[in-house]
């Protein structure tokens, strides 16, 4: 069952001209389209500057979408009144990349957790504290560390108090913005199976922005690799990643650390590349543009 139907998303940013009509600066996300099973980990990848995160951000309204269409569980959401946005953002939530700047530095970590079951009026004060408890728990932290301040906290952990925050309200759908990317390597894998063991038990729909392939590759059962904005290949994350049929992606995969020996580098030519063609089928289920 689709849980998640995005079609011809666009998010352009725009700066007045001088004779003060708007001007597009900025495509950052040019009509991507895919759709989530219900309980699919699903991987968005690319460099920095694709507009993986800010298609993220569009599909929980957190910056608005220019145009296309989100449904989720069928419902439009780029239609939806502030009111019903308010209530559909208790079964969509995010985690945040920089588990840092995500925090607030003058709230206590019990706090940041139970924020928002405040927020969204939901139990008493009591049964917020035992559910505070039980969050902690189920992310591997210590319920007595909830008096403590993020600056407290080693950023695995401050990871896992952002990602017991999004579990709060429990949620259905998950986006995790490169959830690893700012932790040591030492501590990238504890906190990823953590991710994992929860969407199992808790039976999540996952959105993994990365551009990490390797850890896609362990998560994802599907990916869309995105370049400048638009989806250039999606499929199967093994069929993508080993049998990659757009030249960007080749370039990504090349470039990619490898255990033995390291495959030939191979530089995607920008020149080369065609953003008005179509995507087209080159395997069951995998898709490549060109």
């Amino acid at each position: 069952m689709t849980m998640i139907d995005v079609r011809a998303l666009v998010k352009t940013y725009t700066r007045k001209s001088v004779a003060g009509r708007d001007r597009v600066v900025a495509r950052a996300v040019d009509g991507v389209s895919f759709t989530i099973d219900d309980g699919e980990t699903f991987g968005l990848v690319g460099e920095s500057g694709c507009g993986k995160t800010t298609t993220g951000r569009c599909l929980l309204r957190l910056v608005e979408p220019t145009s296309g269409e989100f449904r989720f569980k069928d419902e439009a959401v780029f239609s939806a009144s502030p009111a019903r946005m308010r209530a559909l953002r208790r079964d969509m939530q995010m985690v945040f990349q920089d588990p840092t700047g995500s925090l607030n530095p003058r709230m206590k970590a019990g706090a940041i957790v139970e924020e928002g079951l405040v927020i969204h009026a939901i139990g008493t004060p009591t049964s917020r504290r035992a559910r505070v408890i039980e969050l902690f728990e189920m992310v591997g932290l210590d319920p007595s560390m909830r008096n403590r301040h993020p600056r407290e906290f080693s950023g695995g952990q401050r990871q896992r108090i952002g990602l017991a925050r999004a579990l709060a309200l429990g949620p259905s759908f998950l986006i995790a913005d490169e959830p690893v990317s700012a932790l040591d390597l030492s501590i990238q894998a504890q906190v990823i199976n953590v991710f994992m063991d929860l969407q199992d038990r808790l039976a999540l729909t996952l959105l993994l922005i990365a551009h990490d392939l390797h850890l896609v590759r362990h998560v994802c059962r599907r990916i869309a690799v995105m370049y400048r904005g638009r989806i250039v290949e999606t499929g199967p994350t093994e069929d993508v990643l080993c049998e990659p049929a757009h030249a960007y992606t080749r370039s990504l995969v090349s470039a990619t650390p490898q255990f033995g020996e390291q495959p030939p580098r191979i530089v995607f030519d920008e020149k080369t590349y065609d953003p008005a063609a179509a995507l087209r089928e080159v395997a069951p289920g995998h898709w490549a543009r060109g």
